[in-house]
């Protein structure tokens, strides 16, 4: 009973790149040194390309493996598990993905050119490129976000910014005007998330917060005595909400990233298939 357990564990703990013993790496491993070796032996003067039988065949195995490749989309709305989870999936997309680079070049026949069919194979490296950054992210996306929050979750962070920001209403009633208008620019302009370059550099030059903490402190330092001592409860109100703000800035910084690979990822897989689909009509109606 232990051992079963044991072996639970290390399921539930195994990546997809891991999966049943990188099985899916061998399995795209073996695929192409069958085809390299196949291209080297096969007896065709010049060397196959994509106009002889050889090229042919591996255009269609090619061809086949970038529409399959882009189910993955659909496949990740059913859950389900054994051989066909979606680990197993994934961890077919990338290795199988990655076996692309071998079959197009081959395919090719190392004849590029200004045409649809180097446009086809250029975007298809896109794709493989921009889908082994987006493997990067989501191995490390995970761990970054929980090495973030702690044992806080974005929700408790939120929550926490909203309980800031009722103390800090309460405490700016005794203020004068210009002391509360400082801190009404943090409670009425607070910029969390902002815009997709704000997020990945985490500079927010129009956070109100922002603004609030350096204006506040140049205002502390000019009382003393008790009339300092009534400005530190404001003083420490701020601090705990730009620590706040902080976090969960780097937390969709960490999120952004996922963004940019999505922008980039996906448009170019529909391209592929639009020059895909060129590469194959082109061919067939000059055949």
């Amino acid at each position: 009973m232990g051992r079963q357990n044991r072996r639970l564990v290390q399921i539930k703990h195994e990546g997809f790149l891991q999966y049943a013993n990188f099985a899916w790496l061998k399995v795209a491993t073996a695929l192409c040194l069958v085809l390299i070796a196949a291209y080297f032996l096969i007896d065709v003067h010049p060397r196959p390309r994509g106009g002889s039988w050889y090229g042919y065949l591996l255009g269609t195995i090619g061809a086949l493996l970038i529409v399959w490749l882009t189910l993955l989309g659909i496949r990740k709305r059913a859950i389900t598990n054994g051989r066909w989870s979606l680990r197993a999936w994934t961890s077919a997309h990338v290795y199988l993905g990655l076996s692309l680079i071998v079959i197009g070049t081959l395919h090719t026949g190392f004849a590029f050119g200004w045409n649809v069919h180097t446009l086809a194979y250029a975007l298809m490296m896109l794709v493989i490129v921009s889908g082994l950054f987006g493997v990067v992210v989501y191995g490390r996306l995970p761990r970054q976000l929980s090495e973030n929050r702690g044992e806080t979750t974005q929700k408790q962070i939120l929550e926490t910014i909203r309980s800031l920001d009722a103390q800090l209403h309460d405490a700016v009633q005794p203020l004068d005007r210009q002391e509360s208008d400082i801190v009404r620019d943090s409670l009425e302009n607070t910029n969390i998330g902002g815009n997709l370059i704000e997020r990945l550099g985490g500079i927010y030059y129009t956070c109100g917060n922002t603004r609030a903490v350096r204006d506040w402190s140049q205002i502390r330092r000019t009382r003393f005595g008790a009339e300092g001592a009534r400005l530190d409860q404001v003083t420490s109100l701020l601090a705990r909400k730009q620590d706040a703000l902080d976090l969960a800035r780097r937390h969709a910084r960490i999120r952004a990233v996922l963004e940019i690979w999505l922008y980039v990822h996906v448009p170019a897989t529909f391209a592929l298939l639009a020059a895909l689909t060129a590469h194959i009509v082109s061919v067939f109606f000059y055949w």
